[in-house]
C-alpha cells in the first residue's frame, strides 16, 4: 500500500466491523483529528445503521456528506460511480456492514482500498470467531489496523489467545487493545509459552508450531540469535535464490476454505536437494533481516541441519 495517492483513483478507507462493534465512534474521533482535515469532500458510505449516529453539525463541519445503503446488492460497481459523479469527493470512507461477505465487494475500475482498518468488540469476539469465522476472516485478511475495544476484564491469558487468532488471520496488521483506559501494553510472557524459550535447542512440538510462529512474527527479537527445531512441510519455487527454502505448516485460518501456509525463509546449503511438499525436520538459528515480503525486517533461519522426516497429518488450527 503506496503512502501517496494518485490524482486519477479515487481512495476508499475500509472501516469493518460487527454491528455495534464501535465504527461510527471510531470514525466520529478521526475526522476530528487534524490529519483528516485535507481538501476537497469526503463521502461517507454507511452500509448499516447502529445504536449510535453520526453528528450532522460535524460531519458539515468536515465537509462529509454521508450515504446510507442497507441492501447490498445495491453496491455495484455502477452504483459506486454514481455517488461519484453526484458527489465528487477527494475519498471514501465505507463502513462496512460486518454480515457481509467482503470478498464479495467489488468496485468500480478507478477505486481502490488504500487503508483497511477492522474494529472488533473484545466482549463478544468468542462468540463471532465460533459463529461467524468465516465472515471475520475476510475483514481482517487485509487490514491494516486492528483494533479491538472493550477489552475491560478479560484476561492476559484470553487476551493473549485472541492476539494469536486475529494474527493468523492478519499476518501484516498492527494489532491494538483497548480498555476504559485506553491501549493495553499487552504480550506473551516468556513463561506463557508451551516451551523453553532458553533452551539451547528450542524444541517446536507439532501441537505448538502456530503458537510460535505467530510469537516470532511478533516478537522476532525474542527469538533472534537462538536456535529452533521443528518439523515443516518444504515449499520450494523458482523464484527464490538458490540455497534457500520455505519450511512451513498449512493452517486454517477461518474455516476449511480458507487454508494458508505459514512458514520462514531458511537458508540452507543443500535446499535444492529439497522439494516441494516433502517433509523435513529443521534446526536453524533465528535471524532477522529485509524481506520483500515482510515490507521491512522479519525473521529468517539460518539452516543448522535439515533432514527427511515423516508427514504431520494434523493441520495447524487457531
Amino acid at each position: 500500500m503506496g503512502n501517496e495517492i494518485e490524482d486519477n483513483v479515487m481512495p476508499l478507507f475500509l472501516i469493518n466491523g460487527f454491528l455495534e462493534a464501535g465504527k461510527t465512534q471510531f470514525l466520529e474521533f478521526t475526522m476530528e483529528q487534524d490529519y483528516f482535515q485535507t481538501e476537497g469532500k469526503t463521502l461517507l458510505i454507511v452500509c448499516e445503521e447502529g445504536d449510535t449516529e453520526y453528528d450532522e453539525k460535524k460531519l458539515k463541519k468536515n465537509r462529509t456528506a454521508v450515504v446510507y445503503v442497507d441492501d447490498f446488492s445495491k453496491l455495484t460497481p455502477e452504483y459506486l460511480n454514481e455517488l461519484e459523479v453526484i458527489y465528487r469527493p477527494e475519498r471514501v470512507i465505507m463502513e462496512w456492514n460486518g454480515m457481509w461477505n467482503q470478498d464479495e465487494l467489488k468496485l468500480p475500475e478507478d477505486w481502490f482500498i488504500y487503508q483497511q482498518i477492522t474494529i472488533i468488540d473484545g466482549s463478544t469476539f468468542d462468540l463471532y470467531v465460533q459463529n461467524m469465522k468465516p465472515l471475520l476472516g475476510a475483514m481482517l485478511r487485509d487490514s491494516e489496523l486492528v483494533i479491538m475495544n472493550r477489552c475491560d476484564g478479560i484476561s492476559d491469558e484470553k487476551l493473549t489467545s485472541y492476539r494469536r487468532i486475529i494474527r493468523a488471520m492478519s499476518r501484516d496488521s498492527e494489532i491494538v487493545l483497548e480498555d476504559a483506559e485506553g491501549e493495553i501494553e499487552q504480550a506473551t510472557l516468556e513463561e506463557d509459552l508451551p516451551y523453553d524459550i532458553n533452551a539451547d535447542v528450542i524444541e517446536i512440538k507439532p501441537e505448538d508450531y502456530g503458537i510460535w510462529y505467530i510469537d516470532c512474527m511478533d516478537q522476532p527479537e525474542r527469538y533472534q540469535g537462538k536456535t529452533v527445531e521443528f518439523t515443516a512441510m518444504v515449499l520450494k519455487s523458482p523464484k527464490f535464490p538458490k540455497g534457500q527454502f520455505v519450511p512451513g505448516r498449512m493452517a486454517m485460518t477461518c474455516c476449511e476454505a480458507d487454508m494458508t501456509f505459514l512458514g520462514f525463509m531458511c537458508k540452507w546449503k543443500d535446499a535444492e536437494k529439497y522439494r516441494t511438499k516433502q517433509w523435513v525436520k529443521v534446526r536453524a538459528k533465528v535471524g532477522i533481516e529485509y524481506q520483500k515480503d515482510y515490507h521491512g525486517e522479519g525473521p529468517v533461519l539460518y539452516g543448522e541441519n535439515v533432514e527427511s522426516a515423516a508427514e504431520i497429518k494434523d493441520i495447524v488450527q487457531f
